[in-house]
């Protein structure tokens, strides 16, 4: 099938402002929290990492798909405790291509309601955009000539940016929340003198409990992450329930959005493996699109006996 974008599409993406959200969404959120928050590096305790790959609007063309790498480990510098943290996001939207790498560094401080974590992280983003389109054929049943608007990029445009975000986050046992901010510094990215975009600083709100049911064996671990780039806002409402600390099953509310399906399991080493599926509930659902997320994870404390029972650190 052709690809056909008006002008006026055209224009929107690149021209100098941007006000739409630009981060990726995540449903298993509350796996990766070290992406959209730095105060959370170090806050397992253990090293950790994680691979998730999602594919939103299965089926649809053009659709966002992402890939993302993340580790983070607890660490002692500068004689004080803290965290460091990578994060590697790919990220593709039709004709646009986003790729994020950034170092994050959390101190962290013990306090009588639990251990925050003040957290940086600072990195490149780059920013491309490959179009194709034709001009549709006038009344006479002729293609028109391209646009020679300089404000259109022509062909492949590639730029990069230094990034960075802020991030606070506490957490203990029983609960965890966090507040921060990415893209903090609102980076320009220049394709021409008319060409170009920026980053738009988008703030998030995360929270999360624990609750032990009458049945030691299950646990119902609800949390939220709310996110706004202060034109448009974002809810998820998601609930989990964990059986021996091992596996789990959820739902997940995205307001306006979608509703998902969440299962998985951990292994007592470590692993674990994750998979959810969104059923749209926007204007989209009437296409019947769908989207998929998996991930893969392990997590290693150094100071624990390996024949001790392997105990989650999903939400501290």
């Amino acid at each position: 099938m052709k690809k056909i974008f008006s002008f006026l599409y055209l224009l929107i993406i690149v021209k100098l402002a941007a006000f739409s959200q630009q981060d990726p969404q995540f449903t298993n959120n509350m796996f990766y929290k070290l992406g959209v928050n730095p105060g959370y590096a170090g806050a397992g305790g253990t090293i950790s990492g994680i691979i998730l790959n999602r594919y939103q609007w299965d089926g649809f063309e053009g659709a966002p798909k992402t890939l993302i790498f993340s580790a983070d480990a607890a660490i002692n510098a500068f004689g004080s405790p803290g965290g460091i943290g990578l994060n590697i996001v790919s990220d593709e939207l039709g004709f646009e291509k986003n790729t994020q790498i950034n170092i994050n560094y959390a101190y962290s401080k013990t306090l009588g309601i639990g251990k925050l974590g003040i957290g940086l992280s600072l990195g490149l983003y780059n920013k491309s955009i490959n179009g194709e389109w034709e001009v549709p054929e006038d009344n006479l049943g002729i293609y028109t000539q391209p646009s020679s608007d300089p404000a259109i990029p022509q062909g492949e445009v590639s730029q990069m940016a230094i990034d960075a975000g802020l991030g606070l986050y506490l957490s203990s046992n029983q609960y965890f929340v966090g507040a921060s901010v990415t893209h903090i510094n609102q980076a320009s990215i220049k394709f021409s003198d008319l060409a170009g975009t920026f980053l738009v600083r988008h703030y998030y709100l995360m929270g999360g409990y624990n609750i032990k049911l009458a049945d030691p064996l299950f646990e119902l671990r609800p949390s939220f992450l709310f996110k706004s780039d202060l034109a448009g806002w974002q809810l998820d409402l998601n609930t989990n329930i964990v059986f021996n600390e091992r596996f789990w099953g959820g739902i997940t509310y995205r307001v306006q959005d979608a509703v998902a399906l969440l299962m998985g399991m951990e292994m007592e080493n470590g692993l674990r493996f994750g998979y959810s599926f969104d059923l749209v509930t926007s204007a989209l659902s009437r296409n019947g699109y769908g989207s998929h997320e998996i991930f893969v994870s392990y997590s290693l404390d150094l100071e624990r006996n390996r024949n001790q029972k392997y105990k989650s650190i999903r939400f501290l």
